[in-house]
């Protein structure tokens, strides 16, 4: 039995249940393990393969989540600061929501991924999570969720409901245009070049009235296009200009790696940032400093002046 072409698929399912790019690769990873031990076992007539691996994936994930809290991010856990300068300390207690690379699977397994929806979910008790993701996003049927859970159809729909009902408030995830969208990238190349130069009223412009900007594993965030300015120029203050920017997209958003320009020559791996855009404006970005997730990424921790050149 052949499981490889499961693995994206899994992944996305196991990153959506857990929050963590690099704990789903692990509980993927046990789950196919698991499957081949099994495999003497699997009866046709019960289930699909691919249903039988959700159901392997789906008690994974559910262990794991015994006794953990939620994967937030900092808009996650109080109020916004006021003030730009305030201390920058890294809260490494805190197991911070991670974004999920793009680039390593194919385009169909990302959906529903964004980084807010995923924020939201992880509010959830681990089973109604469980039951979200298979009913609404993979479109398991209730009879298929409840056998994957060792429950009844009538306890799968009355957890639909109570999950749906957490995430009334959660905005619209249609509202939010793709990153190929050809004003989506309009907007970030003007943010790419208005970062690269520095140029904070540039980079204001493009701001919703009412962005957020937050800074895992910092549990500082802002709110405001006001507060968001006046933080960046703190940043171009503290790291000077000439920054090398490379587009890139995760959880199906734009993004951007940004490369700090280095005393001696040369660009250092800085943040990734990942970007919601609405209506021509940038209404979120969320900006990754932990080396972690740079690695998830595959991206180098620095480049040249001559490799920058080479890729512009």
């Amino acid at each position: 039995m052949d499981f490889e072409p499961f693995r994206g698929e899994l992944m996305a399912y196991c990153y959506r249940m857990l929050g963590s790019f690099h704990e789903a690769e692990d509980l993927v990873q046990e789950t196919l393990l698991r499957a081949w031990k099994a495999r003497d076992r699997y009866d046709p007539g019960r289930a699909t393969v691919r249903t039988w691996l959700y159901r392997i994936a789906t008690n994974a994930c559910l262990t794991a989540l015994e006794g953990r809290g939620r994967r937030p991010l900092p808009s996650g856990l109080g109020a916004p600061s006021d003030d730009p300068g305030a201390p920058l300390v890294p809260a490494l207690d805190v197991p911070w929501l991670e974004p999920f690379p793009d680039a390593r699977f194919d385009v169909e397994v990302r959906a529903d991924l964004r980084l807010a929806w995923v924020a939201a979910v992880q509010v959830l008790p681990a089973r109604q999570r469980a039951v979200l993701v298979l009913r609404e996003v993979l479109a398991f049927t209730a009879a298929e969720v409840a056998e994957q859970l060792g429950t009844t159809v009538a306890a799968v729909n009355s957890a639909l409901q109570r999950a749906r009902a957490a995430l009334a408030e959660v905005a619209d995830a249609g509202a939010v245009a793709e990153p190929d969208d050809p004003g989506v990238r309009a907007v970030v190349q003007r943010y790419l070049r208005a970062f690269e130069a520095a140029d904070v009223p540039a980079l204001v412009r493009l701001l919703a009235d009412d962005a957020v900007l937050e800074m895992p594993p910092v549990p500082l965030w802002y709110l405001g296009s006001g507060d968001y300015g006046r933080f960046m120029e703190r940043v171009f203050a503290m790291r000077g200009t000439g920054w090398a920017v490379r587009e890139l997209t995760a959880n199906g958003q734009p993004a951007l790696a940004a490369y700090a320009p280095e005393p001696g020559g040369g660009h250092r791996l800085h943040t990734l940032q990942v970007f919601t855009v609405i209506d021509g404006r940038v209404a979120h970005n969320v900006v990754f400093a932990d080396p972690r997730v740079f690695g998830a990424f595959g991206l180098p921790y620095e480049i040249s002046a001559k490799d920058f050149r080479r890729e512009r």
